[in-house]
């Protein structure tokens, strides 16, 4: 496998908002205060400062691990083993079946930090809870209301959107029940953390939700129908498609009137998260230092051929694929030289081209094609590759 630092985001972002803009002009909107007036709104602390903090914000990534690091050395435990789980829409279904089949082979470790993004936020609290809720993360996965997600489509005449969020936030309330919260908090308190990032629009920032602490808040008497909607939510913006899901609205204050934060995928930001951004060249000691590092890709990393039709939507689809995958291969880059240098060992999960997968193809029978097929890579042991200096820069024969 070739990896490049060359990303075409900046020129290719452009074209598609333009693109986009001309696509929807005059269609549903949501009203929102002018600059000034947001500004003077703002809480000084939001009510959902707790629970999150910007991946640029270095002060705020230091604090949270160096809480982290206080209550590991309480608890005695050394060296951390972490899953990333990227974005990718319905291909999320790979992933999930990668992990059922992991779980089969017998040596799925017990992961200390586990992050989702997308679809792989969706994925992410059973990935953290373990082998006991692959049921959930499986029934989940190959659910009938997953068709249902992308039905009803044109709605930007009156909302920014092609389809209602209703069926995705039905199909998160499904799986997002107290029970997963008071088993969440409870490996919370054991000192494993579950991450999920969201892309603050206004801010252009990643954030990343601690969602064990969000969990352990709904234990408290009285607030356990709150932690459950502000989980779900989360996760229902983690996984919002620009365009294809409406924007999920962050209220900054108890009384949910005042001003909102317009969140969506977090994959526009960041296709997976093993670390705050600007943390990337911090090296960990002690109990704190990474030991093993996965990453599950759900989508294609390796070029795919194929004639691109000379008209709008497939230039701009094809553009699209190939900013994505361009994209993953920088952020992995990044994550072997954090290994290497850290004396870790990083390996990856991506769906193979000849799956020839599709992001938005929510139907069942697609969905679960592809869930087997984690299923059965997982179950043989074959679904990682690992990464060495050595690979990164020598072209797949």
């Amino acid at each position: 496998m070739r990896l490049s630092l060359n990303d075409p985001r900046g020129r290719l972002m452009a074209v598609l908002t333009v693109a986009l803009s001309l696509a929807v002009a005059g269609c549903g909107s949501i009203s929102r205060p002018d600059v000034e007036l947001a500004r003077a709104q703002a809480p000084a602390h939001a009510v959902l400062d707790p629970f999150r903090f910007a991946a640029n914000d270095e002060a705020a990534g230091r604090a949270f691990l160096s809480a982290w690091q206080v209550e590991r050395e309480a608890l005695g435990a050394d060296g951390i083993t972490a899953l990333a789980v990227s974005g990718g829409g319905a291909n999320g279904a790979y992933g999930a079946g990668v992990l059922v089949g992991w779980t089969q082979a017998g040596d799925r470790p017990v992961f200390d930090l586990v992050t989702g993004v997308s679809t792989g936020a969706l994925i992410s609290p059973f990935a953290f809870l373990g082998p006991t809720w692959d049921e959930s993360l499986t029934a989940a996965y190959r659910d009938e209301d997953v068709s249902r997600l992308t039905s009803g489509g044109w709605g930007a005449l009156s909302r920014p959107s092609l389809y209602s969020d209703r069926s995705l936030r039905a199909l998160v309330g499904k799986y997002v029940d107290p029970a997963l919260l008071r088993a969440i908090a409870a490996e919370h308190r054991r000192g494993r953390r579950l991450l999920v990032a969201t892309t603050n629009l206004d801010a252009q920032a990643t954030i990343l939700w601690d969602m064990g602490a969000i969990a352990m808040a709904g234990q408290a008497p009285g607030q356990e129908a709150t932690a459950v909607a502000r989980f779900r939510n989360v996760l229902v913006a983690s996984a919002s498609i620009p365009g294809v899901f409406p924007p999920v609205m962050m209220q900054l204050d108890e009384t949910g009137v005042g001003v909102a934060e317009m969140h969506v995928d977090g994959g526009v930001s960041t296709p997976f998260v093993l670390g705050p951004a600007t943390l990337t060249l911090w090296t960990p000691e002690g109990i704190m230092r990474p030991r093993d590092l996965y990453v599950i890709i759900n989508g294609e990393i390796e070029p795919r051929r194929s004639l691109t039709k000379g008209a709008t939507l497939p230039i701009l689809m094809r553009s699209f694929d190939t900013l994505s995958k361009s994209d993953l291969r920088a952020h992995l880059i990044a994550a072997v030289a954090f290994a290497n240098r850290n004396d870790a060992r990083l390996r990856y999960a991506a769906i193979p081209t000849a799956l020839g997968a599709d992001s938005l193809a929510f139907d069942l029978d697609s969905m679960r094609r592809l869930f087997e097929a984690g299923r059965v890579a997982g179950a043989e042991g074959a679904a990682f590759a690992e990464i060495t200096p050595e690979t990164a820069s020598t072209p797949a024969p």
